[in-house]
């Protein structure tokens, strides 16, 4: 026996006379009616309000408006292919068959994240930029183990360097290279006593009560993940219903600030003759790392989360329709 799904709302006409059609069918091509109200879900409300009565039944779907004729030939083109696979034994549409027929775990867990992902992925984004925030309060605090601990976590994720990253508690908030040439600020050089261009130095410093203390992720990292938060915020409190960015506008807005500003910076640095000729040896400063990582942090999230959102979507109907099923067939 097949099962056919009807997606209906209360007073419904079109909707009341394909549940008489069904019925009339039942005898000729037996079937087991789910009928599911969109007004209970706001996505089967958005995608089928102007199309319902829809009726599906295994991978066939009626669209109102439509016959009874048309209702007869999906339902028996349906079970037909029932049939079919039945009688050829398909390994695949067993397991499909069995799957279909018990709610798991799995199922109640893909459900509740497919509703709260946004919750998730917001929850984890801050966590994950609030603790290199903790490593110099902890160090403020004389808890240099803990501190320590933080910085080694993170020190495969981010190059740490002290002349790029934000320092808390001490003079200044940024100590950037003399050669970003920003006035009014301290130099790291000056600041500290060391060799501006001892990288590993840079990397292992991590401040004291003069200077303050070292945030165990980059200016630009922090800017990235801040701005990604950000819009994921933006984007719970829409709903979830902003449209996603377009990928040119990605790379234009996204990528290309911070691939300009970085890979100038770096190759810049290289040291090699001939393309020192062309571009002169710079280094960016806190204000460009901090506005080019916003740009494509937020710019990133955006062009990501409503594609997400469209998966979970998905992953939210073909449950919402699952459980319909089983639970009127206990």
């Amino acid at each position: 026996m097949i099962t056919v799904t009807l997606y209906s709302r209360p007073e419904c006409h079109l909707c009341e006379q394909a549940k008489e059609d069904l019925a009339a069918l039942q005898e000729k091509i037996p079937h087991r009616l789910v009928e599911i109200n969109i007004e209970n879900d706001p996505d089967l409300h958005k995608k089928y309000l102007a199309e319902i009565p829809v009726v599906e039944a295994g991978p066939y779907r009626l669209k109102a408006p439509f016959t009874r004729q048309a209702l007869e030939m999906t339902l028996g083109a349906a079970a037909d292919r029932v049939s079919h696979l039945e009688r050829i034994g398909d390994d695949s549409y067993q397991s499909a068959v069995k799957r279909g027929q018990t709610i798991t775990p799995s199922d109640r867990v893909y459900f509740w994240l497919s509703k709260h992902y946004m919750v998730v992925v917001n929850l984890l984004l801050a966590l994950y930029l609030g603790l290199p925030f903790l490593a110099p309060a902890l160090m403020k605090a004389g808890a240099e183990g803990p501190a320590q601990a933080l910085y080694k976590v993170y020190s495969p994720l981010c190059h740490q360097f002290g002349f790029r990253s934000f320092f808390l508690f001490g003079g200044q908030l940024v100590y950037p290279r003399a050669a970003a040439e920003v006035d009014g600020l301290q130099t790291w050089g000056e600041a500290t006593g060391l060799n501006e261009q001892d990288i590993e130095a840079a990397r292992a410093y991590t401040g004291n009560s003069d200077i303050g203390f070292k945030v165990a992720l980059c200016e630009r990292d922090v800017a990235i993940y801040a701005s990604m938060l950000l819009f994921g915020l933006v984007f719970a409190a829409s709903g979830n219903r902003l449209r996603g960015l377009h990928w040119a506008l990605w790379i234009l807005i996204g990528i290309a600030p911070i691939g300009l500003d970085g890979f100038s910076q770096l190759f810049s640095q290289l040291g090699l003759p001939a393309v020192n000729a062309i571009l002169p040896y710079r280094e960016s400063t806190p204000l460009l790392r901090v506005l080019t990582g916003s740009l494509f942090g937020f710019a990133t999230a955006w062009f990501g989360f409503p594609p997400m959102e469209e998966s979970m979507r998905e992953t939210r109907q073909f449950l919402v329709k699952k459980f319909a099923i089983v639970g009127q067939g206990d």
